[in-house]
């Protein structure tokens, strides 16, 4: 089963992303302190390291779970993207909006080409269903 490996949050927007051990997902709300916290659809953003290694292998050099902007990153597997599909992590339970496109200012924070490395592989955008704290090392049920 996979497990979280890295979380992340930002206050703003272009802000650094700030690595942490846990967070707190409110219902409706997304996570406690980061840039969408009470966005209506773009809550919470998940990504597998496996498309992280997948796009590293394209682009030519490491691409770090903070490079991408993405709040959790689990240790491997699938990260689901049909719209309603839903994922559980730990006791909190997310709803997938809609695939998450890397944008091209990752050219300019990764490396030239890092957007079009992460293409498909940059990971899923949430809304909270129920929330609840997210700890790196918690099961992630796809």
């Amino acid at each position: 089963m996979p497990t979280v490996a890295a979380l992340h949050l930002s206050p703003g927007r272009r802000l650094p992303m700030k690595a942490v051990d846990e967070v707190v997902v409110e219902t409706g709300h997304g996570i406690t302190g980061d840039r969408y916290e009470n966005a209506r659809h773009r809550q919470v953003t998940v990504q597998s390291a496996d498309g992280l290694a997948a796009a590293a292998v394209d682009l030519g050099l490491e691409v770090k779970p903070a490079g991408t902007r993405r709040n959790i990153t689990i240790d491997h597997g699938q990260v689901p993207t049909t719209p309603g599909a839903r994922v559980r992590i730990g006791e909190v339970e997310l709803e997938v909006v809609r695939v998450a496109a890397p944008c091209r200012i990752l050219d300019d924070e990764i490396a030239p080409g890092a957007a079009a490395a992460l293409r498909r592989r940059a990971g899923t955008v949430f809304r909270t269903v129920r929330g609840g704290t997210v700890r790196i090392g918690d099961e992630v049920s796809l």
